[in-house]
C-alpha cells in the first residue's frame, strides 16, 4: 500500500508512535524514527524494524521543542528519501497542575512539543508533497482536542490547537492530493500508563483494577483502554487510497468518551 513511500513518525521510539511506525513499515513505507531513549535500544529497534519489513529505517533524534532541530531533521529526511510522503505528528509531553501553580516552563514546553512541532513539520513537508501531488498528514491529538479536563491547561490548549491546525492545513492542501486529519484517542494502554497504575493504587488506597476502571477509564463508557494497534490501524487507513476524500477530520477513538 505504501511501498516506496517515506514516512516520518515523531515520538516513535516507544508506545503509540512505535506502533504506528510498525504499521506503516508493514505496509511498505520507509521510516524515519524520532524520539527519546537509550541509544543502543533505539538502534536495536531500527535494525529490527528494517529487517522484519524489508524497508529502510533511519533515526533522527531531533528535539521537537526546537524549530531548528526539526528543520534539520526534515532536511536530512528529504535528502535521504527525496521527500516525505507521510508525516505523523505524535510526539507529546504532559504536566498536571492547577493553572495558578502551573510552571511557565512546562506550559512553554508542552505548547512547543505538542503543537508548534506539528506546525513546523507540516510547513516543511508540504512543499515536497505538493510537488508529488500526494501526501498524508496524521496528527495524533487526544480526546482532549474535543473536551477538557481540570489541571491540564497546557495539554488541552495544545490539543485543541492541533484540531484547529489540522482543519486549516487540510483546507489549504485540499486541491493538492494531500489529506490532513487528526486522531483523538482516549486512554491508550501503553507501558507508560501501565507503570503509573501501582503507584496510583497505593496513593489512593484502592486496587489496581479500581484504578483502571474508576480513575483512568472513568470517562470512557466502554471501560476498555484503546490499544496501540487500534491507533496504528486508523493511521494506516488514513494513509491509504480509501481515505483520499477524508480530510480535515477530527476523529475520536475514545471508547465513547466524547459522546457524553
Amino acid at each position: 500500500m505504501l511501498k516506496g513511500k517515506a514516512a516520518l513518525v515523531t515520538g516513535s521510539t516507544s508506545g503509540i508512535g512505535l506502533g504506528i511506525a510498525e504499521a506503516l513499515a508493514g505496509a511498505g513505507a520507509n521510516i524515519v524514527l524520532n524520539g527519546l531513549g537509550d541509544a543502543g535500544e533505539i538502534e536495536r529497534l531500527r535494525r529490527d524494524l528494517a529487517a522484519r519489513h524489508g524497508v529502510e529505517v533511519v533515526y533522527q533524534g531531533a528535539d521537537m521543542s526546537r524549530p531548528e532541530a526539526i528543520a534539520e531533521m526534515m532536511r536530512a529526511a528529504a535528502e535521504r528519501f527525496g521527500a516525505l510522503d507521510v508525516v505523523v505528528n505524535n510526539a507529546g509531553i504532559q504536566h498536571v497542575a492547577p493553572i495558578e501553580e502551573f510552571p511557565v516552563a512546562k506550559w512553554d514546553a508542552i505548547l512547543a512539543i505538542n503543537l508548534s512541532a506539528a506546525f513546523h513539520t507540516m510547513r516543511l513537508a508540504l512543499p515536497g508533497m505538493k510537488r508529488k501531488n500526494w501526501g498524508r498528514v496524521v496528527n495524533i491529538a487526544s480526546a482532549h482536542a474535543l473536551v477538557a479536563s481540570p489541571f491540564k491547561a497546557a495539554y488541552v490548549a495544545a490539543k485543541h490547537g492541533i484540531a484547529g491546525l489540522t482543519k486549516t492545513v487540510a483546507l489549504e492542501a485540499a486541491e493538492a492530493g494531500i489529506t490532513v486529519n487528526a486522531i483523538c484517542p482516549g486512554y491508550v494502554w501503553t507501558p507508560l500508563v501501565e507503570k503509573q497504575i501501582p503507584d496510583t493504587a497505593r496513593s489512593r488506597g484502592i486496587s489496581e483494577e479500581q484504578v483502571k476502571r474508576d480513575v483512568l477509564l472513568a470517562a470512557q463508557p466502554t471501560k476498555k483502554f484503546v490499544t496501540v494497534e487500534e491507533v496504528a490501524a486508523l493511521t494506516l487507513f488514513l494513509c491509504g487510497d480509501a481515505a483520499a476524500s477524508l480530510t480535515g477530520a477530527i476523529l475520536p477513538l475514545d471508547g465513547g468518551w466524547t459522546a457524553h
